[in-house]
């Protein structure tokens, strides 16, 4: 069976390599990523992981596997940094405060049936001073990223607690991912 990465995000497949996987394909999936009227953080974010797996056209010997990594301060949705004014707000409010990371995997597989998971990391940021919040926006790593950061880059140094996957803050918790590949008949390296 063939595996199609609905997503051209980098990270993922770096994250799929670390257990042996290769996706055949890679597709950008297509979707609205507007949260719903009162759609609470942990719905959101498994909706968006079905709704990019679906969003891909699939040949009949293909499964396609999804994510989505939504951060949330409370039950606040917040949105990928678009701007630097945009980041660092984000940063602002996460500054010296825990957050989720809800990072969201669905796999569909052959047969057309969805699995999907979601793993729950919570996140604590030190507080951050004006200067570290401006330093780390000119660095431009944490633009167009989840609540306006890469945990995978300088981001790392401001977090003072993390309780959960650290791959899932990234992009793909790996853990729940391989379990959803085998259960999908999705052979492993």
């Amino acid at each position: 069976m063939k595996l199609v990465l609905a997503s051209t995000s980098p990270r993922r497949r770096d994250l799929l390599a670390r257990i042996g996987v290769a996706p055949d394909r890679v597709a950008a999936p297509d979707i609205d990523e507007s949260p719903l009227k009162g759609e609470l953080p942990r719905a959101y974010a498994l909706r968006l992981a079905e709704a990019k797996a679906r969003a891909i056209a699939r040949a009949p010997d293909e499964a396609v596997i999804a994510g989505d990594t939504t951060i949330a301060l409370g039950r606040r949705i917040l949105p990928p940094a678009d701007s630097e004014t945009v980041q660092r707000e984000l940063l602002m409010l996460l500054s010296g405060r825990r957050h989720h990371a809800l990072s969201a995997v669905c796999v569909i597989d052959a047969e057309g049936a969805a699995r999907m998971r979601l793993a729950d990391t919570i996140v604590a940021f030190k507080r951050l001073s004006a200067a570290e919040i401006d330093r780390y926006v000119a660095c431009g790593e944490g633009l167009g990223k989840a609540g306006g950061y890469a945990i995978q880059g300088r981001a790392e140094a401001f977090v003072r607690f993390l309780s959960g996957t650290h791959s899932g803050v990234i992009g793909l918790p790996l853990f729940e991912t391989r379990a959803l590949l085998e259960a999908s008949g999705i052979p492993l390296g």
